[in-house]
């Protein structure tokens, strides 16, 4: 099978650092000019040993969750207008 890219939606990420805590920025930009956002956070432990990217990779996961319901939300939106029922997608 043979594909061809026929759009791009770049994410940025930003993370930041206080103590045992992560925060993971993530923003999504869509090809049709809709732009998502989100923040995943994550709190070490204090007994546990600082591993930075470790706390980075969960709070971009959040994050990403949070990206990927909103997409699902919007891909419902469009769905109904254009068939005019209501539409469901799970999560």
């Amino acid at each position: 099978m043979t594909t061809e890219k026929i759009v791009e939606s770049p994410i940025d990420m930003e993370f930041r650092e206080a103590g045992a805590l992560t925060q993971a920025a993530v923003r999504l930009h869509m090809y049709d000019g809709t732009d998502f956002t989100a923040v995943g956070v994550t709190h070490r432990n204090p007994a546990d040993p600082s591993q930075q990217r470790v706390g980075e990779e969960v709070a971009a996961a959040r994050a990403l969750r949070d990206i990927s319901e909103q997409l699902l939300d919007k891909a419902g939106v469009d769905i109904e207008e254009a068939t005019h029922v209501a539409t469901r997608l799970y999560h």
